[in-house]
């Protein structure tokens, strides 16, 4: 690519199409590097189980200003959950059923201390160095919940509450979640219908598309960047099949764990160097099934290494059948079950079930992904990824990965698309005056 642009965005998640799309939109010169061959980035969309499903991220909210934006600019609607009629959760090695209320009547009570201090710790969420928070950043989530001194039982309903969200209890940092929660006034339960009940009509190549419609942006797929130099008055970017395209600024939108695969001159600040080696531990997974037949609306809950399936919904009905989808703690856990062994787990819980068939996508090996949603570990939210958001001379990070605002969810990945894209273009009006 022989022309000096104005900005290289890399990676085309959701940040780097809402970074690329904004940029164009303001006249500036922009192409948008994406490794795959296919946009949309840890969203993906595909065909299985006899239905078109989201086998990445999926879920907004009409609180997440970003996303909703989009929506409606686009004419776009959203899915409601299905009311589920049955819970069904997993305490001291034994299967517990009941009502919403019953269920409920359980967690909310556990959320309310374990987040009870949400709005002190971020008393504006937007403005993660509002306080000091040094000592919660040591933290971790299995620190946290060994503070609340509750009993097994309610331990294990807990755990099995928050694994729809946490991988590991003591690899994760508590910060995040506080910050979720106090994102929604201090409401845990409210955050969490945020994070998994209300999809996009369409799904999320629908949104993709349209946003992309509204773009000047030079799009290069199956485009993997190996080195990224700032050479002051520009910026000099390599690519594995050998191209080297020159930019006055560049946007780096991927994954947090494969920023180490790129290597960026000049070095980055030691903190910010630190998140990116220690990596987001997440290396959850998300399965659908296909269960035979339309039965009653059912979700499940289990602790993180007590069942390879962890947080389970009823979804929608296709074709007198009924889909499931289940987060799920260890992706490896995913990788060794085929469709018997995901129902001998299922029967568990609910005897006699039947699985039809399942589908997943492993983001834990997915060369271009090397893991899930954000949480931070201990340590970082506060310091690391603060760093990373600021303007590295000509370069400028941007991803849900270090997000201020829902890291971890598809409005965090717009909301720093959108803020790393106003940020350079502030530079640049500068830099030309």
């Amino acid at each position: 690519m022989d022309e000096l642009l104005d900005v290289a965005v890399i990676g085309a998640g959701m940040a780097g199409i809402i970074a690329a799309r904004d940029l164009s939109a303001k006249g500036h010169k922009v192409a948008l590097l994406e490794a795959r061959d296919r946009l949309g980035g840890r969203t993906y969309m595909d065909s299985a189980c006899g239905d078109v499903l989201e086998l990445g991220g999926a879920f907004v909210h009409w609180t997440q200003p970003h996303i909703w934006n989009e929506l409606r600019r686009h004419g776009i609607l959203v899915n409601p959950p299905i009311e589920v009629c049955r819970h069904y959760w997993l305490a001291d090695g034994v299967v517990h059923s009941g009502s919403a209320e019953d269920f409920f009547g359980i967690v909310s009570p556990l959320f309310e201390r374990m987040f009870a201090d949400s709005r002190a710790r971020f008393p504006m969420p937007f403005d993660h160095t509002a306080i000091d928070n040094a000592d919660i950043e040591k933290e971790t989530i299995e620190d946290r919940i060994n503070s609340l001194n509750l009993s097994s039982y309610e331990r294990a309903v807990l755990e099995g509450a928050l694994s729809g969200v946490v991988h590991s209890y003591k690899d994760h940092g508590i910060a995040q979640l506080l910050q979720s929660a106090a994102t929604y006034f201090g409401n845990f339960g409210a955050f969490f219908e945020t994070a998994g009940s209300w999809s996009i009509q369409g799904g999320t190549k629908g949104l993709i598309d349209s946003i992309l419609a509204d773009t000047t942006a030079k799009i290069c797929l199956s485009t993997p960047v190996t080195s990224i130099i700032d050479e002051g008055s520009q910026v000099t970017i390599s690519t594995r099949d050998g191209q080297t395209i020159r930019a006055r600024s560049t946007i780096v939108a991927l994954p947090l764990n494969t920023i180490g695969d790129v290597r960026i001159s000049p070095s980055l600040p030691p903190v910010a160097r630190s998140m990116i080696e220690k990596k987001n531990p997440t290396m959850a997974g998300k399965i659908w099934i296909r269960i035979r037949g339309e039965i009653e609306p059912f979700s499940i809950t289990a602790p993180a290494g007590k069942s390879p399936l962890n947080a389970l919904r009823t979804e929608r009905y296709v074709n007198g059948d009924t889909l499931v989808f289940c987060m799920c703690c260890d992706d490896a856990a995913i990788r060794a079950k085929d469709s018997q062994g995901v129902q001998d787990v299922l029967r568990m819980f609910i005897p006699g079930i039947e699985v039809v068939d399942i589908a997943y996508h492993s983001w834990a090996t997915d060369e271009f992904a090397k893991g899930g949603w954000m949480m931070n570990r201990p340590g970082f939210f506060t310091t690391g990824a603060v760093d990373l958001r600021k303007p590295h001379g000509n370069i400028q990070f941007a991803g849900g990965d270090i997000s201020d605002s829902e890291p971890g969810s598809i409005e965090g990945a717009m909301s720093s698309g959108a803020q790393a894209a106003s940020n350079v273009s502030f530079r640049l009006a500068k830099v030309q005056l």
